[in-house]
């Protein structure tokens, strides 16, 4: 990300503030799953970082704003309709605008594996204070919450586009500042930890070629690319402005990897302008599903006269390998080129997807959708059972085209309509996921809080068989009736916390209050028992929702207002006012309803700042209003 001026920044942040808190639409959805091949862009944005993990795939880009944010899907193509969430924003002065550059790493950390993100980001919107950061996430999930760890760098030198780097047992961190020959070149330093450089790096690599001078001398973004014993660093040169901004490499030789003697640049650019594709660079690498293949994610624009701002797309390609394992990048694919998706993706796949569990509680019997915990295998059946069981939790992930998988919690298998049948009295059952719309399911509200639950491929719903109300008894497809046996109440599972999807804050009791009354508020993630959570069956589909150090209150709209902008408190449960219903939506979050109002939870002005408030308000579909539930 090369250097740019204060009113052209200035310009895009503005333009991307705007779209915040716009309607959510999905009229541009493609249908992504199950395809077998995908065409670029998959994400309008730069400078890329994607990770697969557990049945996703994750990105994150530069924002341009006090953000950083992620999407997620289970196919790469579904990157272009997934809904974007704010994992973190900071409002502390010095690091709170103009993101570039994230960089998402699962490294094994003091307390176990974590996620990190590497990030830019400055204190005006202005480039001359831009700093590398760090977050660690609070668990095993890269959409966090996160929990800010500091400047890895020590040093107040401007300095950009920073990754990680595992090689002979140690920690490098990679990134680019300008050299005291006034170069802008990339840098290399061991870490004690992920956020922690062990002093100010030394010169890695700077632009003495043709080919990283176009427009300005520039050597930034580095990654590393490892293959059978052998490291390489992939890193953009010349100016993001121009249409030559392209990739070039480094070669590991042996010896420090800390001193430039041990590596060697390569002869010329690696990945050059092709294709109508215009200044590809600044990118990272990912694994497909199944693990057999590299990728190279990067972004490029359509026309040579665009720039290094908003006009540029992240896309996708592969990797290959020659006979010495040497990377072999190609040229870049042209828009309307068919690229066959990732190996892997289409299944089949059994993984814990990371996500907070549900239950799904039947209105008639009372009891929960199941399956037996020692039938894990594919086709086991969906039963009713105690709510109690291990198995009667489900994970409802987005994918990312306005349907859900069910992820089983116990065999990390998803929800199937058996055969991809259409007949009244299909079977329910678990599978592992094969991509299709056989596996795709949408909650419907019905009456009060209580939802039926359709198959994408044959419209029909879960039911439970013939009215049934003992456990052990089937769960299978019918078309609606309308009857209380195919309405089911969605309950989260657990102790969660729950974050918005607008500022990447987490629903938060003021210093752990007790006391009735007390306001709800967002806060940056601390790891406190004051952003925790658990919801319980109430009336009619709904829940009650409690805070963990005051679990026999729960969360209540205050003096039963009905007005716009009423604040939610802690409170006495059992009243109308403190029942919500949980729904995921189409875009893959949570919306609360108020049974007492039919509003719904929102972030007061949809800000960024921690203590702001979480009040009521009419519905109007924009992030303010969206939520994630974590576990």
């Amino acid at each position: 990300m090369g250097r740019r001026s204060f009113v052209f920044i200035a310009a895009i942040v503005i333009a991307v503030i705007a779209t915040v808190v716009a309607p959510i639409s999905f009229a541009d959805q493609a249908t992504a799953v199950g395809e077998p091949t995908f065409q670029n862009a998959i994400f309008n944005g730069a400078d890329p970082t994607i990770e697969y993990h557990n049945g996703n795939y994750y990105l994150a880009a530069t924002t341009w704003t006090n953000q950083v944010t992620m999407s997620k899907s289970p196919t790469l193509a579904g990157l272009k309709t997934a809904a974007v969430a704010t994992v973190y924003s900071d409002t502390t002065p010095g690091r709170n605008n103009t993101m570039w550059a994230p960089e998402l790493q699962r490294l094994q950390g003091p307390n176990g594996w974590r996620w990190y993100l590497m990030y830019t980001m400055g204190g005006t919107r202005s480039e001359d204070t831009q700093h590398l950061h760090v977050l660690e996430s609070a668990g095993d999930d890269p959409m966090g919450p996160y929990l800010y760890k500091g400047r890895p760098i020590p040093t107040d030198s401007w300095h950009i586009d920073g990754a990680y780097m595992q090689l002979g047992g140690e920690l490098f961190a990679l990134w680019s500042q300008i050299a005291p020959d006034g170069r802008q070149s990339n840098y290399i330093a061991r870490m004690s930890d992920p956020w922690t450089a062990t002093g100010p790096g030394s010169l890695l690599s700077k632009p003495t070629e043709s080919w990283e001078t176009v427009g300005g001398a520039v050597n930034e973004g580095p990654v590393p690319l490892q293959r059978a014993g052998k490291t390489y660093i992939v890193y953009s040169a010349s100016g993001c402005w121009t249409p030559d901004y392209q990739l070039g490499m480094l070669t590991y030789l042996g010896g420090d990897p800390a001193q430039a003697a041990s590596w060697i640049k390569s002869t010329g650019a690696v990945f050059s302008k092709a294709n109508g594709v215009y200044g590809p660079g600044h990118n990272d690498f990912f694994s497909s599903p199944d693990g057999t293949q590299t990728w190279n994610a990067y972004h490029g624009n359509d026309l040579a006269s665009q720039v290094c701002d908003t006009t540029r797309t992240t896309r996708a390609q592969q990797v290959t390998w020659d006979s010495a394992d040497s990377p072999v990048f190609g040229q870049p694919a042209a828009t309307t080129a068919p690229l066959a998706v990732p190996s892997g993706e289409l299944g089949p796949i059994t993984a814990q997807v990371n996500a907070a569990s549900w239950q799904l509680m039947n209105r008639n019997s009372g009891l929960c959708a199941s399956v037996a915990i020692s039938a894990v295998p594919d086709g086991a059946g969906l039963i009713q059972a105690p709510c109690t069981d291990a198995a009667a939790n489900w994970k409802w992930d987005s994918t990312a085209d306005g349907w859900y998988r069910l992820v089983n919690s116990v065999s990390g298998k998803s929800l199937d309509s058996a055969s991809c049948g259409t007949a009244n009295g299909t079977a329910a059952r678990q599978w592992s996921w094969i991509a299709n719309s056989c596996q795709q399911w949408r909650p419907t509200t019905t009456t009060s809080g209580y939802v039926t639950i359709a198959n994408r491929d044959n419209g029909m719903v879960l039911d439970a068989a013939n009215c049934a109300s003992a456990a052990g008894s089937a769960i299978r497809q019918w078309t609606a009736l309308g009857n209380t046996c195919q309405e089911w109440l969605l309950r989260p599972a657990g102790d969660v916390r729950i974050v918005s999807a607008a500022s990447g804050k987490s629903f938060d009791i003021p210093f752990c209050s007790t006391s009735n009354g007390a306001a709800l508020q967002q806060w940056q993630w601390v790891d406190s028992p004051c952003q925790r959570w658990t919801f319980t069956p109430s009336t009619n589909g709904y829940v009650e929702i409690h805070p963990a150090t005051a679990s026999s209150l729960c969360l209540t709209v205050a003096n039963n207002s009905s007005a716009d902008g009423a604040p939610i408190t802690q409170a006495t449960c059992g009243a109308l006012n403190s029942e919500w219903q949980a729904e995921p939506t189409t875009d893959g979050f949570t919306k609360f309803v108020s049974a007492a109002t039919g509003k719904v939870l929102d972030l007061a002005g949809c800000s960024s700042n921690d203590g702001a408030a979480i009040e009521q308000r009419s519905n109007l579909n924009n992030q303010c209003r969206r939520f994630r539930i974590t576990p």
